[in-house]
């Protein structure tokens, strides 16, 4: 399945913040959304960074005032980025191998249309899993 059927049904609005904006203002954009990651960018479409929990944990640890330091200074500059028509089994294995929870989706002029999660390709999976059991128990009740 590609990853485009995954943003129809979950929606491609994508949360993004500006790279000026203040730690304290990430961590506020992320808990009144209820989500991990915002993608920083000046226009909505072109992917300067991703922030996340992470990176405000990592701010406090590190003493940071936030509500100072910008984002762009505790973001993540280097942001792998899939395009839809890619598999959701290729966003599992990109996820895993760059220790990601989040990947920004792009069209092929790389620009911003969607955002999927950790928790959209568990919950997808999960779904195939429950139709798969569906389809086996059918088979078995009707005697295969």
């Amino acid at each position: 399945m590609q990853l485009s059927t995954i943003l129809a049904h979950k929606g491609s609005h994508v949360v993004t913040i500006r790279p000026g904006a203040t730690v304290s203002g990430l961590a506020t954009v992320l808990a009144e959304n209820h989500i991990g990651a915002a993608v920083v960018s000046e226009d909505a479409l072109h992917i300067l960074g991703i922030a996340s929990e992470r990176d405000v944990v990592r701010a406090i640890a590190d003493h940071l005032d936030l509500s100072l330091t910008p984002v762009s200074e505790v973001m993540s500059a280097e942001v792998c980025a899939l395009l839809g028509t890619d598999s959701v089994e290729h966003a599992m294995e990109v996820m895993t191998n760059q220790r990601v929870r989040h990947l920004p989706i792009v069209d092929e002029s790389l620009a911003l249309v969607g955002l999927v999660s950790i928790g959209d390709l568990v919950k997808h999976r999960l779904d195939q899993l429950e139709g798969e059991r569906t389809a086996l128990m059918e088979y078995i009740t009707k005697g295969g």
